[in-house]
């Protein structure tokens, strides 16, 4: 494993350019900030869609499953780029590639609001996620090369609040929008962002030596089998509930392209001379580690985000605006939990703080696995927030100590695959705690039905009482039955889904739990993530 220092500004003249000492001219807080404002717009997109599919469908005659493509082609796209972006990045020079980002994600988005029918909706939110796949990974690369790396983790505490509160308060902006104005908006309030990121990296922004345009040779086989494997991948994990999984043909296709692909991909880039992606950086212990537990972080972060609102509206009857409120708490939450962490940082190790918050994100689950028929806004509130104030132990010392043991010549193809493990560990997690909602309440109601029979005294007092409330509430004594028979069903179906809904987040706590041992081989270092003394 690799186990040499990392490049600072320490580095004696004379060394190859990509050691040589180099700062930008800029203020390099300024720097964060117009790139993090680019990223959080991006991550932001992944989520605001999400409670607005239901009016886009409406509006533009399609069906719920259709208008469902607007999230798969976003992410197919998003994912293939993502992981081939340090490349891209080598061809045209890092900020050359980070300007046409940032504009065509803003054109694409003033396209999606513009879009007529479904099919243009899908190929502007396809090349959104094209473009916005280059987003996330360069602001990552450009805060790595712009501070020292004693000082990055302050700058990742403002990469965290973007990567982690954008998510969050996704939903409840999305809804906001579409319930008080229109779909369209959560596409054209991207356009003034956007334009003003994108003149703003134009001014202040530079590359360092190693970022320029340099030869970068197409490595057609490799980006071949990266876009196969990614884009099939994203297929099968978004469509895969809608589609009945291995049931359909076509699931099936895609999941054999997907691990073809990747399994393909994986063995060219070990095997080729001039890769598209340099997987040498899983040569690095700290980078490796960092990478599985980043994502296991991106898991955990939206299927939560996914299931609390979706419990809200399904099982509560919020609507788009309230359900969304409920996640925006544990956005402040991060925000002030994160400056505590960074200060902590420089007394305990950092392997340490990350397993503290695994552990932390496991219990503050199964403690949101106590759902009630009656449970109260509040209460909701605090399971969230309690799950979000977890991430702030997390996201800044994971990105930290990623990178602090890697060569800065390799930071690009680093951040691709960082930001590549969050974002599609985090889509799988969305459709595998979907899908096990709908395979635990079919589970539960296949136990539970067995019980509702005239047979079984419970039912029968239930139903009695049923019949005395609807007959307390002046319905006709011919329709009382019927009455009591559909309330019946409804506290029936309501339970079902609370019980579901607490084993799901028991299950996100136990893999919360199993994530903590994987923190320790991550090597001992404090602080602003210098690296130990020997080598790990």
């Amino acid at each position: 494993m690799s186990g040499g220092p990392a490049a600072d500004a320490s580095t004696p003249a004379g060394t190859p350019p990509a050691e040589q000492p180099w700062k930008p001219r800029a203020n390099p807080w300024l720097i964060a900030i117009v790139v993090t404002v680019a990223a959080f717009m991006e991550i932001l997109d992944t989520t605001i869609v999400n409670v607005s599919l239901p009016h886009i469908a409406g509006s533009l005659s399609s069906t719920y499953d259709d208008a469902t493509w607007t999230l798969t082609s976003y992410l197919v796209a998003n994912g293939i780029v993502l992981t081939i972006s340090g490349w891209l990045g080598k061809l045209l020079g890092r900020k050359r590639y980070f300007l046409i980002c940032i504009f065509m994600f803003t054109v694409s988005s003033f396209l999606c609001g513009m879009a007529t029918s479904l099919p243009e909706l899908i190929v502007f939110r396809l090349m959104q996620g094209f473009f916005g796949g280059g987003l996330q990974p360069n602001q990552q690369s450009i805060i790595l090369d712009t501070f020292p790396p004693e000082r990055r983790a302050a700058a990742f505490g403002l990469t965290a609040i973007a990567t982690i509160v954008a998510p969050v308060i996704g939903p409840a902006l999305g809804g906001w929008i579409t319930d008080n104005y229109s779909w369209r908006w959560i596409f054209f309030i991207n356009v003034p962002v956007g334009l003003a990121a994108t003149f703003a990296v134009s001014m202040i922004v530079e590359d360092p030596p190693w970022a320029r345009k340099q030869k970068a040779p197409l490595d057609v086989v490799g980006i071949g089998l990266i876009a196969i494997g990614f884009g099939c991948l994203e297929v099968a994990v978004d469509r895969g509930e809608d589609e009945d999984w291995f049931g359909s043909s076509m699931i099936r296709t895609m999941a054999v392209l997907a691990v073809l692909g990747i399994g393909g991909a994986v063995v060219w880039l070990l095997r080729t001379k001039r890769p598209a992606v340099d997987l040498r950086v899983f040569r690095d212990r700290n980078f490796a580690t960092g990478t599985l537990l980043i994502g296991a972080v991106g898991a955990l972060l939206y299927s939560a985000a996914i299931v609390v609102p979706q419990f809200a509206q399904q099982v509560m009857g919020y609507n788009a605006t309230l359900s969304g409120l409920i996640l925006s708490p544990g956005g402040i939450a991060v925000i002030v939990l994160i400056p505590l962490v960074g200060r902590s940082m420089k007394y305990l190790s950092l392997r340490m703080l990350i397993a503290m918050g695994f552990f932390f994100m496991g219990v503050s689950l199964f403690w949101s696995a106590h759902l009630v028929p009656l449970l109260d806004f509040r209460h909701l509130v605090l399971f969230r927030m309690s799950q979000t104030a977890s991430l702030a132990f997390l996201f800044v010392p994971i990105s930290t100590i990623t990178f602090a043991t890697l060569p800065r010549e390799l930071n690009a193809d680093a951040s691709a695959l960082f930001s590549m493990a969050r974002n599609v560990l985090g889509s799988i997690a969305i459709s595998g705690s979907t899908a096990m909602l709908t395979e635990i309440r079919q589970a539960h109601q296949t136990q539970m039905v067995h019980w509702m029979t005239p047979f079984h005294q419970p039912y029968n007092d239930y139903l009695a009482r049923a019949r005395q409330v609807a007959s307390g509430h002046g319905i006709a004594q011919g329709a009382v039955n019927a009455v009591a028979q559909h309330r019946l069903f409804v506290e029936f179906t309501r339970q079902i889904a609370i019980l579901a809904y607490n084993e799901v987040f028991m299950i996100l706590g136990i893999g919360a739990f199993l994530v903590v041992p994987f923190c320790f081989l991550l090597s001992p270092i404090k602080g602003g993530g210098k690296r130990p003394s020997a080598g790990h």
